[in-house]
């Protein structure tokens, strides 16, 4: 079988960082025997500034024939907040149901963390984010704009199916895991969203008895994650709160350039999407100080969903034996240009 992967490199540092990321799938490929076959798509916001396109029709019905989608980075300085993030990223998200965000948080050995004292033994979780409710649907209104009499409300849509198929997920992941879930919410002030989230919860639990089921509010979350990450192995949230909560593990791992992530549809009736975390850092684009360990990282995890899990494990491995090369997670003084370690992670990769 040959993996067909959609690669959308998009702006600033995201086409170097995913070239990296071709680079070790090149190389994994050879050494493990799979086939594979991408395609560029020029999407983002050099196309938008260009064309006044976002994702145009015909190009999502191809990106929809792919097994996967390969995402670099995008945002300009020039283009208003909410343009491309609605009209690519979310869109895509929705229209492929991508439901589950996976965003592993992870110290590995030879990173330091902010968190003093912190090693590689106390930080090893996983957050499961639903992608495609809650705040980031878009419902909302607003009345006399620009007014003193201005009001706006945006609404969170919360439903049963959406919270049922993500916590059963996060389930299945915990019981591949080490046993523990916990529910991450606000249930003492969202009492409706909250509620509905919290029966669903201890619904679907009764089905897997062995898993330790444990809750926390998400302003408790924050402090647990910095003062005792190694309390959580699986966690499972709503899309808000699981989009502030990983940002706060990655910089507890290193910081965003260690940060991978996974856009996933299950059913694989879409192609899921996966991306470094970090933005497209359009101020050190082109000089060689991004680091790719990120993009690889979730190479990685594109890997392990289109079944190639031993070569997903030698990505990993590779990827994360540079660091301690490293002098810094990223910018000038890392001691290599972006190049330099997509080069040593293929050489540590192919030994």
């Amino acid at each position: 079988m040959t993996h067909r992967i959609a690669v959308i490199g998009g702006d600033g540092v995201g086409p170097e960082v995913t070239n990296q990321a071709l680079t070790v799938l090149s190389a994994v490929a050879d050494r493990f025997g799979f086939a594979y076959e991408t395609t560029d798509y020029d999407l983002g916001g050099r196309r938008y500034l260009t064309t006044g396109e976002v994702l145009p029709e015909t190009v999502q019905t191809e990106l929809a024939t792919h097994d996967a989608i390969l995402l670099g980075a995008v945002g300009t300085p020039e283009i208003p907040p909410g343009v491309l993030e609605r009209g690519l990223l979310l869109k895509l998200r929705f229209d492929f149901d991508l439901y589950v965000n996976l965003r592993p948080v992870k110290l590995y050995p030879g990173v330091a963390s902010p968190i003093s004292g912190l090693g590689p033994e106390d930080c090893d979780l996983v957050v499961v984010r639903e992608n495609t409710e809650g705040l980031y649907t878009g419902a909302g209104s607003v009345t006399g704009r620009d007014t003193p009499q201005e009001v706006a409300t945006q609404e969170s849509l919360n439903t049963y199916v959406a919270i049922e198929r993500i916590v059963r997920f996060a389930f299945e992941l915990a019981i591949a895991r080490r046993n523990h879930l916990t529910l991450c919410h606000k249930t003492n002030v969202l009492t409706y969203a909250g509620d509905l989230w919290q029966r669903t919860f201890d619904k679907v639990a009764a089905d897997f008895p062995s898993v330790r089921t444990d809750y926390v509010h998400v302003d408790a979350a924050c402090l647990y994650l910095v003062a005792d990450p190694g309390r959580f192995d699986v966690i499972v949230t709503d899309n808000l709160f699981g989009d502030i909560i990983t940002d706060l593990g990655a910089a507890i791992q290193g910081g965003l350039g260690l940060a991978a992530s996974a856009n996933l549809n299950p059913t694989r009736r879409f192609p899921s999407m996966f991306e470094p975390v970090h933005g497209s850092a359009p101020d050190i684009a082109g000089r060689g100080w991004a680091n790719p360990v990120a993009s690889v990282l979730s190479l990685a995890m594109c890997l392990q969903h289109l079944g190639e899990g031993a070569a997903s494990r030698a990505v990993e491995d590779a990827a994360v034996s540079v660091l301690p090369d490293l002098k810094t997670m990223g910018g000038p003084d890392m001691g290599m240009s972006t190049s330099e370690i997509g080069a040593l992670i293929v050489s540590r990769l192919v030994k």
